[in-house]
């Protein structure tokens, strides 16, 4: 398995819904990205919905389980975490991703907290929707357009 300074990384700040994990986890495994959940999760890692969603990927999977977001900066000193959130004009496709870089999501019912964001302005990135509705995409689907299209940048490493 390859450094999490040579793999993208996935974060997911408190997930609520055991089965978005799982499927994210899923890709990150297909991809060989690494996932990082911080706590509190709104599940166990021990959920079924967790690993049904996940298959029988879960053993592969390069996951880091922080305590907090402090903990979570404490231990990724340096890096260079992009925010995904529907609180910024910067789409997610204008930024060169590079090796290393995280991608944080927040959690499905209330997003990133705006005192992170607030701090970090331009790491924020959106995906391009409609704003009338007030809603958003289901989180492992914004996991995977972001990653994807920071793959697509990388050339896809060694996947194809």
């Amino acid at each position: 398995m390859k450094e999490v300074m040579d793999i993208l990384n996935i974060v997911l700040y408190e997930p609520e819904i055991p089965q978005n994990t799982g499927t994210i986890s899923r890709t990150c495994v297909l991809t060989n990205s690494a996932l990082h959940l911080i706590k509190p999760l709104g599940f166990s890692i021990r959920d079924k919905f967790l690993k049904r969603a996940g298959l029988d990927y879960w053993k592969y999977l390069n996951l880091t389980l922080y305590e907090n977001y402090d903990d979570f900066l404490d231990r990724n000193k340096g890096a260079n975490i992009y925010y995904s959130t529907t609180k910024t004009d910067r789409k997610y496709s204008d930024v060169k991703f590079k090796d290393g870089d995280f991608i944080m999501f927040g959690p499905e019912t209330r997003g990133i907290p705006e005192d992170i964001l607030d701090k970090n302005p331009e790491n924020c990135i959106r995906i391009p929707m409609i704003k009338e509705l007030k809603r958003s995409l289901n989180l492992s689907n914004s996991a995977n357009i972001v990653l994807y299209e920071a793959l697509r940048q990388l050339d896809f490493y060694d996947l194809v």
